[in-house]
């Protein structure tokens, strides 16, 4: 990586230990010159940007007569002076459009009135006749490429734009997006609504447009050529000594070739690993005989993010009781999808899918109790072996609408539009002693993603195979 510490103006020996940028009148003189015309062509609007608009009216209309102000966010510093990859803050790229080429500490305004006037606030390319074109290792052209103009913004967009250094508000009720940039924050005073601007960006979203859901299959399908390259590389996968590293990395490759990135760490668990919810660590061997239990899903450049888990035996079929215990959750999986439709309540859906793991679990002689009696509120033992929910919502993010309130989430009603993942699964630690030994170090999780219509609902992800049968048929495709 080539070094970064001419930030800002070009620095003098005197302000860093490390800058060699030249600075002589002679130098600068130079490099400002010589360069050929470069136009710059208003793009046609994206598609997305039309949605955006209609989606600042919805959340605008939350709050009449009130200023909102929505950053991106500045980059995050990973170490010293090196950033994690740049992702927008989801509210502001639903509400703008810009999603994987938002340009990092923008700012948008969207003002008061029935027709919500929105400017989105950046810092556009710079001169080549400025310092900051060639030593300013944060934004200058020569370090981070072009930034494109505030006309190409604007057009692409179908937003009104101006330099970040212009960023103002007016109006007796400021309310904004807090807790990512400073300068937004300073803005206006803090307000008891400001918590509530969140939860508004998060609600609306409960219920997705035409090109989100459009978004999603796409997303959807990416992740199916992940899982796809993962088996292909089995092999190699299995022969390495931290094979769930290899099995991350096969599907990090496709995330990055087909979108942005994953949507999230990529659980690469295998053996007993599968029995942690949240295994991203990945340093664990590929065994035959195992289970690899992966949980992924591929983020497009539109952010919106699939997630999707598969359970697959390593070495090609199941045993006895890995099938057992793998079709358990599957039929679990299945009463949860079957009820699904308009009208019911989200928190339907978890209850459905208990039911089959609490009936499961009692047929094994697992519980102290009977299935009945488990599934009382003051009972739940069946709940040891798997202690997550089924479902959440999911879009921009991952775990999407996550501020919104609970009446409209978990307690809320199903609407056509809403999409969110079925997950069950069963988890038999290695060391639990209240399961026979021929269970324990199992783990099995099946998750799909769910899109609510107007008749019922589909499984936006029925085409990765989910059966026991059709798992190991995936595995012994040449």
């Amino acid at each position: 990586m080539a070094d970064s510490s001419s930030v800002g103006t070009a620095p003098s020996p005197a302000t860093s230990n490390r800058s060699t940028t030249p600075t002589s009148d002679n130098f600068r003189d130079f490099i400002s010159s010589g360069w050929a015309g470069r136009p710059d062509v208003p793009p046609s609007p994206r598609a997305q940007a039309a949605f955006a608009a209609a989606r600042r009216m919805r959340v605008a209309a939350r709050f009449p007569g009130a200023t909102l102000v929505i950053p991106a966010g500045p980059a995050k510093v990973r170490s010293n002076d090196t950033d994690y990859p740049y992702r927008a803050h989801s509210a502001f790229s639903y509400l703008t459009g810009w999603a994987s080429d938002t340009v990092p500490g923008s700012v948008l305004v969207i003002g008061p009135g029935d027709d919500a006037p929105s400017t989105l606030y950046f810092t556009p390319t710079a001169g080549r006749d400025s310092e900051e074109f060639y030593a300013n290792a944060a934004i200058g052209e020569f370090w981070t490429g072009a930034r494109p103009s505030l006309a190409h913004v604007a057009a692409d967009l179908g937003l009104e734009t101006r330099p970040l250094g212009e960023l103002a508000v007016s109006g007796e009720q400021v309310l904004v997006l807090r807790g990512l940039d400073a300068a937004a924050d300073a803005l206006a005073a803090a307000r008891p609504e400001d918590a509530e601007l969140l939860r508004a960006v998060s609600e609306v979203r409960l219920v997705k447009d035409e090109y989100e859901i459009a978004e999603m299959r796409a997303a959807v399908a990416a992740t199916k050529s992940g899982f796809d390259d993962v088996i292909a590389d089995l092999p190699q996968i299995i022969a390495h000594e931290r094979g769930e590293r290899l099995v991350e990395g096969t599907f990090n490759r496709r995330a990055r070739a087909e979108g942005n990135a994953v949507g999230y760490d990529t659980i690469a668990a295998s053996g007993p690993h599968a029995c942690i919810l949240h295994w991203t660590r990945n340093d664990g061997p590929v065994v035959p005989g195992d289970l690899l239990l992966m949980d992924a899903g591929v983020e497009l450049d539109s952010l919106y993010t699939a997630d999707i888990t598969r359970t697959l035996p390593v070495s090609g079929t199941f045993t006895e009781v890995q099938r057992r215990v793998y079709e358990a959750v599957r039929e679990a999986a299945d009463a949860a999808f079957r009820i699904v439709r308009p009208g019911i309540r989200f928190r339907e859906i978890h209850a459905e899918a208990m039911k089959v793991i609490a009936a499961k679990t009692a047929e094994w002689g697992l519980l102290p109790v009977s299935a009945e009696v488990s599934l009382e509120l003051d009972h739940q033992y069946h709940r040891r072996y798997m202690v997550h929910g089924t479902s959440h919502h999911l879009g921009i993010d991952v775990h999407d609408c996550a501020q919104a309130r609970r009446e409209l989430y978990l307690d809320g009603v199903l609407e056509p539009g809403m999409v969110f993942t079925i997950e069950p699964g069963l988890y038999f630690q290695p060391d639990d002693v209240t399961v026979p030994e021929e269970y324990r170090g199992i783990g099995v999780r099946i998750e799909d993603d769910i899109l609510v219509t107007e008749a019922g609902a589909e499984n936006l992800s029925a085409a990765i195979p989910r059966t026991a049968a059709e798992v190991e048929a995936w595995l012994a495709r040449p």
